[in-house]
């Protein structure tokens, strides 16, 4: 199988070729650290985790890269509304971000570039532009992207420019999604880029770069001319990914990015999160109702990446089941006996199938979808054969972890739930009295005793399974 990929540049699905055998370039859109992220956005932040991952396993090396935005108008208006510099008011958003990203599995990109680090590299790209006569400088001494020299301008998002306004300006960060005008590279400096220490010297004057100079800079000068893949949600298509494909292609002559990939947005109860609604979802809002990490990962990959995904509180419980189905099945696995004079069982053909259905869906489009129905299909197959069994050998056993653990390291859910359900010693001490009280008191017939200590435990988060083998417990 092969992998096949939505291009959203050519609106079809293409056959995966990196332009360096084995190795792949992929750029990812950050966030802008003006506030704390909410659910939406780390819904985009998983979807690239998940297709980050999937390269790896399947034999990429993989240089992947996400930027931070700190400089926008956002984040300038943040820091004068607190008195402080945009770099004091965006650090704890970045490090929330990182945090909170690693809290949910998101493996470690190559690099993390922040567009306050980039300033040079992006007044080169203007001056590059200007000699080219892509660009041109304004009375207000501002630069703007000339969109009239870059014919193909538009074709990312399929708009007509038959009615362009030619020389029409737009100097904001964020603008209409279908008005199609010359955007500013490099904006000359305000009053409130300067009360932000957001603000230097260039050859046009004091200034800041505009957003969608940014990316292309980071972009580049962390991957080179041309990107194998560059990822962003829905929302980026247009201004801001076709206004980096004009700057980048007209800047360097090539073709900037071979596959775009775009998430689609999440739904919260079948709209779209806003503020205004009431329905904005923060991270540490869903872990202050008890909800863990993996189960909101779980939740936030259910659907493929380009179809929109409707989070509800309902789901997320399912997502806690489903999440703690899959540890429930590996710790039967580890726990199952082994005979080796025992006859052979499915269990190496089942994790043969899964993994391959499980690679059939992850490569048409990394359809995350299918891929979790593949793994829970084989977590059934493979309980009803343990079901008719009283031991396996030790080779089908390892050979039905194997397949899960291999299906995991892409969608991270047993990973992320094993780091977020780590006991310290103090309780796994205290869990091992308690049970061993518990069992004092069922042998002494004082089950109101037993029962209580069973609620003690549950109290927190410590669930007891009683079986042939003898008490076994577990953080949920």
């Amino acid at each position: 199988m092969t992998l096949h990929v939505h291009n959203t540049l050519t609106r079809r699905l293409e056959t995966f070729v990196p332009q360096e055998p084995g190795v792949v370039k992929a750029y990812a859109c950050g966030p802008t650290i003006y506030d704390y992220a909410h659910i939406g956005n780390y819904r985009s932040f998983l979807c690239y985790d998940l297709i980050h991952r999937y390269l790896e396993w399947s034999g990429y090396r993989v240089r992947f890269v996400t930027n931070l935005t700190d400089v926008d108008d956002k984040t300038i208006a943040g820091a004068v509304r607190q008195g402080v510099t945009v770099a004091e008011y965006t650090r704890p958003f970045g490090e929330s971000f990182l945090a909170d990203g690693s809290m949910l599995g998101v493996l470690p990109a190559d690099a993390y570039p922040r567009a306050t680090e980039y300033i040079g590299p992006m007044i080169s790209l203007v001056e590059r532009l200007m000699a080219s006569g892509h660009a041109y400088q304004a009375e207000d001494g501002a630069v703007y992207f000339s969109i009239s020299t870059f014919p193909a301008y538009g074709r990312l998002k399929g708009i007509d420019l038959s009615s362009l306004r030619v020389g029409a300006r737009v100097d904001q960060d964020e603008y209409e999604k279908e008005d199609a005008r010359d955007f500013a590279l490099w904006k000359a400096v305000s009053e409130a880029d300067e009360r932000a220490a957001a603000a230097w010297d260039s050859p046009w004057g004091r200034g800041r770069p505009g957003w969608h100079l940014e990316c292309s800079a980071m972009s580049i000068g962390e991957l080179g001319e041309t990107l194998d893949i560059h990822l962003g949600g829905e929302d980026l298509i247009f201004p801001h990914h076709e206004n980096e494909i004009a700057q980048s292609e007209a800047a360097t002559g090539k073709p900037f990015v071979r596959y775009w990939l775009h998430v689609k947005h999440l739904l919260v109860d079948g709209r779209k999160m806003s503020k205004s609604l009431g329905n904005f979802i923060t991270l540490r809002e869903l872990l202050d109702k008890g909800y863990d990490p993996a189960s909101i990962r779980h939740q936030l990959i259910s659907a493929q990446y380009r179809r929109e995904l409707n989070f509800t509180l309902a789901g997320l419980d399912a997502s806690r089941k489903a999440v703690q189905r899959l540890l429930d099945f590996e710790t039967r696995l580890e726990t199952t006996p082994t005979e080796g004079d025992t006859p052979p069982s499915r269990l190496p053909e089942l994790a043969g199938e899964a993994l391959g259905a499980f690679r059939v869906a992850m490569d048409d489009d990394f359809n995350s979808a299918d891929a979790l129905a593949a793994v829970f299909r084989f977590v059934n197959r493979v309980n009803g054969e343990l079901d008719g069994r009283s031991a396996v050998t030790a080779a089908d056993r390892v050979a039905a972890l194997d397949a899960l653990r291999s299906m995991d390291r892409v969608l991270g859910l047993l990973e992320v739930a094993h780091a977020s359900r780590t006991v310290d010693d103090g309780l796994a001490v205290w869990v091992e009295e308690r049970i061993q009280a518990r069992a004092a008191a069922r042998k002494a017939r004082d089950f109101a005793a037993a029962d209580a200590i069973r609620e003690e435990l549950a109290a927190r988060g410590v669930v007891l399974e009683d079986g042939p083998q003898g008490t076994r417990w577990k953080v949920t």
